[in-house]
């Protein structure tokens, strides 16, 4: 059990440093997020927003809220 043990450890190290020296050359400029996260989040909110307003005000939908509390039932009648 030792062995496979002591090769699992090494595999880890070899991974660990694998990955270190893939970051140690990766340049650290600002990704694709950090430059237009915060500019695709408002674009995407004015769009949202816009076209909603647009199908609220102008479609001449009829929503069909509850009736509850405003409609009454008939007098029931025998036959």
């Amino acid at each position: 059990m030792f062995p496979l043990a002591r090769s699992a450890f090494a595999l880890s190290t070899r991974g660990v440093q694998r990955i270190a020296a893939r970051r140690a050359h990766h340049k650290a400029g600002p990704d694709f997020h950090d430059k237009y996260g915060n500019v695709v989040l408002a674009s995407g909110m004015v769009f949202c927003v816009s076209i909603w307003s647009y199908v609220l005000t102008q479609t001449g939908i009829t929503w069909n809220f509850s009736p509850v509390g405003r409609v009454t039932p008939k007098e029931w009648k025998d036959q």
